[in-house]
Order: structure tokens, then sequence, then C-alpha cells
């Protein structure tokens, strides 16, 4: 079941949004060579607490863990995709990439956001696939209207990333998000225009675009991370969105 959220539950989600909007450019503004995944995740779960807000991740447990989620960040180091578990062992070196994914609980309601940051000097060719991702978000936002579709999002990412050369994630998608960190209905990566779960008003969306140079098998290890088979790199970004009668509205930006 789709829950549909009042005017106020948005209005508190905006506030909620940019709490963790500040915290994952907070966080981005101290990657650097050499810092390792639980500085970043200390720094994090302060910050967020600090603001009056719960870190969403932190012994979290979805239905598809084996354990809870130990941390408030999902720090996510070239090939592995998403639920990257930090620690002290896990060093961000000169050349890597890194996604941060980050949700939060604001006066019981929940935002999820994630970003993907450059650590030091990136050769180019993954610089335009962080720049593909980030646009085919974008488009999957400009398409997130009443009266649309959930494969209308879909197909937006996919011909983005495919028009850019790349390779969509397909085994892993985005949300429905707010009064749980995990709703439905789930948002592929991949789509056909007019096709599923009409859009209306009240819905939110953690739309969360992942992709990598080529195709790859998807696999999830012991910590429950989600790693590329050939161990290539793989970026991420994510938005909490609200539909309205008109626009959408970026929760997180």
């Amino acid at each position: 079941m789709i829950t549909i959220k009042t005017k106020k539950d948005i209005e508190v989600m905006k506030v909620g949004g940019k709490i963790l909007k500040k915290t994952l450019s907070q966080v981005a503004q101290i990657i650097k060579p050499g810092i390792d995944g639980l500085t970043l995740d200390n720094f994090a779960y302060k910050f967020i607490t600090e603001n009056n807000c719960i870190p969403a991740f932190l012994n979290y447990k979805a239905n598809f863990m084996s354990t809870p989620f130990p941390a408030t960040l999902c720090v996510s180091k070239n090939n592995v995709i998403v639920h990257g578990v930090p620690s002290k062992k896990l060093i961000l070196n000169d050349g890597d990439i890194v996604s941060i994914d980050c949700g939060l609980s604001y006066k019981n309601l929940y935002v999820d956001s994630a970003i993907t940051v450059c650590v030091g000097k990136v050769d180019s060719k993954t610089k335009k696939l962080i720049k593909s991702i980030k646009d085919s978000l974008n488009q999957a936002i400009r398409v997130a209207k009443a009266g649309n579709t959930i494969g209308d999002i879909g197909y937006a990412i996919q011909k983005q990333v495919e028009s850019d050369g790349f390779n969509v994630i397909r085994e892993l998608v985005g949300h429905g998000v707010g009064y749980q960190l995990h709703e439905e209905p789930e948002i592929y990566n991949f789509g056909i225009k007019n096709s599923g779960i009409k859009l209306k008003p009240g819905y939110i969306l953690a739309i969360e675009p992942m992709a990598t140079f080529d195709k790859t098998i998807v696999t999830q290890n012991d910590d429950d991370e989600f790693v590329t088979g050939n161990d290539q790199v793989s970026a991420h970004f994510e938005h909490t969105i609200a539909i309205t009668d008109k626009e959408p509205i970026v929760l997180t930006k």
C-alpha cells in the first residue's frame, strides 16, 4: 500500500530534508585521501543528533539484510554499489570515488539522500559516469509529476545513462519513504513510458539511480554490501521528492 502524505507532513519533511542536505554537504567537505569511513560516520552522527534528528540507518534492518546496519552512513567505495559499512579500516585513497548515503528521521518522518564524491584526482571516464547519474536523477525528477507513472521515472533514468554509454543497475531500486524508511512503491532505474503505478499528489519517493561502466553481476556480501561482479566502479545519487498537483518538490535539495 502506498501512503499519501499530508501538506503538513511535507512541510516537516522539508525541514528534515534541509538538515540531511547539510549533513551530506558537510561530510563531502571533509573527504580527502587518507580519511577513514568511521571518521565520516562519527561526523555525520554528531551533526544529525545535534540538529534534533535521529539517524535512520543506525540499527535498521531491512528484509533483505541478515543483520541490522551498524552505522549512520553507508560509505560505498569504488565497486561497492550501496550499503557500504564504514569502519576504521575503510580508507579512502587518491583516485577513489565514494557514495555517501544517509537517512534521518525528523519529527517521526523520514528522508533519504545520497551523493557520490571524488577523492583526490579521479580519471575523466569516472567523472563522466558520475555526471551521467546526476543528470539521470534530474531527468527523473522532471517527469515525477502527478498523472505520470513509475515507468516514466525508470525510463528517464535509463535513457540518460545509456545514451551516455553507461549501464544502469537493475537489481537495486528506489522506494517510497516518509512514515517509514522503506515504503512502497519500488522505483526501478529502468522502465517503459506510461507503465506501472500512476503518481498521485502526496506520494513521497526516494529516487536513486545507480550505474556502472558496463553490465555487471550484482552480489551481496556477508556485510550486506552490494558489489559489482568484476570490481568495476559504480556511482549513486538520491533525492527524496514529493509529488504534488504541480511540480515535484525536492525535499533534500
